[in-house]
């Protein structure tokens, strides 16, 4: 039972759940000093996608990169609160985390394992194997090395994207000054509306990125994208 449950997908929408939806109310339903105040509210608030990625790293047995990312995030935008630094800060700690992201993978391009192939040509998603053969037998390899570069460096574009982003909607909304019940609303604006105006564009262009590498698979190896992708 506990190999299951150690394996099984987590559940998107309780995921969004614990780790936005709530943590997001209470900044700003609960900061005001009739509540719980400005400094447990952010307290309370955190606690939740705290808890739930320690739970996953738990559960799961290996490091996740993403629930390892989420948890600092968590923890630097709850020090900025905390420590009431400027509200600069937290414009600039919400860029950084994709910027870095999109230069590792850009990084990744010029190494023998481009993130490319861990994300989009993996063996869970493309029957890789069958693809490298259709290349091999055509003497498209080294072509489709190229297209994987160039498919990595869009990827990169992604991540630069929602940095951009990430910098302009902190600033615009998040205005008021740190360790005030204002910030911690502004705060839970930011997280409600970074998902609709950023994440939606940024898996429109992943998908994009996609569909880019099922069509160099389509030139270059001859498959379908039904005979490319995995089962």
């Amino acid at each position: 039972m506990n190999n299951i449950n150690a394996t099984a997908k987590p559940n998107v929408l309780v995921e969004l759940l614990i780790t936005l939806i709530i943590p997001s109310l209470i900044l700003m339903k609960l900061s005001g000093p009739e509540n719980l105040g400005v400094v447990y509210a952010l307290l309370l608030a955190l606690t939740f996608p705290l808890f739930w990625g320690l739970r996953d790293l738990m559960t799961r047995r290996k490091v996740n990169f993403l629930a390892v990312l989420g948890l600092v995030s968590i923890l630097l935008t709850g020090g900025i609160g905390l420590l009431q630094l400027d509200t600069q800060w937290l414009a600039v700690k919400e860029a950084a985390i994709p910027g870095v992201i999109g230069l590792g993978v850009i990084i990744s391009a010029y190494t023998p394992y481009p993130l490319v192939k861990v994300l989009l040509f993996s063996p869970m998603l493309m029957n890789v194997e069958r693809i490298q053969e259709s290349l091999s037998q055509r003497g498209n390899m080294a072509a489709f090395e190229t297209r994987l570069k160039r498919a990595t460096w869009m990827l990169g574009g992604t991540f630069f994207f929602s940095s951009v982003m990430n910098y302009l909607l902190a600033t615009w909304i998040v205005t008021s000054p740190t360790g005030t019940p204002a910030f911690n609303e502004e705060l839970g604006q930011l997280t409600l509306l970074s998902y609709p105006v950023i994440a939606l564009p940024s898996t429109i262009m992943m998908m994009m990125v996609l569909y880019y590498l099922t069509r160099s698979i389509r030139e270059l190896a001859g498959l379908k994208l039904t005979e490319a992708l995995k089962g």
